[in-house]
């Protein structure tokens, strides 16, 4: 999942083109970017067929509203917030809320998500991520968001982590399309041959 914090909507489809052609298939546009409801609605219309396009840091059923209304797919919080998941389930997207703690991951489980965001992924090693899956559903999806390099990809993935949220390490406002693309094509390189 690309996180493209600071995008504006001029950016948003040169660098949505360029995240589709290296393989990424989910694009996240943090709500605390300029204009992101237009950068959604954008990306939505020209790539929705191609990739999941949605919000993040959703904070609340509003919120959600705004993102299903400008096409969006995906609601990705930082926060567990029960209250967000399930509007977000109503509207029929798909949740992924951020948790870092059993408490937190089995809560929101049971409001409705998707999957969960393990966030900050700085503060846990594989081994939480291996031993959160050990108590919750199996088939559980945990993505660790934060800090992640194609470096750390591997041990993440070895403890049952089921994809990652790549944010500054991919992009950070005014970067090139072209820089995006070869970043991103690093990283599904790496991942593709783990």
């Amino acid at each position: 999942m690309a996180i493209l914090r600071g995008i504006t909507p001029d950016e948003a489809l040169p660098i949505a083109e360029a995240l589709v052609r290296a393989g990424f298939p989910i694009i996240e546009i943090p709500l605390n970017s300029p204009s992101p409801i237009l950068s959604i609605a954008r990306i939505a219309d020209h790539f929705g067929d191609q990739c999941i396009i949605g919000a993040g840091t959703v904070l609340t059923a509003e919120e959600v509203s705004a993102v299903a209304d400008a096409g969006g797919r995906l609601i990705v919080s930082p926060n567990t917030n029960p209250n967000v998941i399930r509007a977000t389930r109503r509207c029929g997207l798909l949740s992924m809320p951020g948790a870092l703690s059993p408490t937190e991951v089995l809560t929101a489980l049971d409001a409705g998500a998707n999957a969960i965001k393990l966030f900050p992924a700085e503060l846990i090693s594989p081994h939480v991520v291996k031993a959160l899956l050990a108590v919750t559903p199996p088939g559980t999806l945990m993505l660790p968001v934060g800090g992640i390099t194609p470096e750390h990809m591997s041990d993440y993935l070895a403890a049952g982590a089921a994809g990652f949220g790549i944010g500054s390490a991919l992009y950070a406002p005014g970067t090139s399309a072209s820089v995006v693309y070869r970043v991103a094509r690093h990283f599904v390189e790496t991942l593709s041959a783990l």
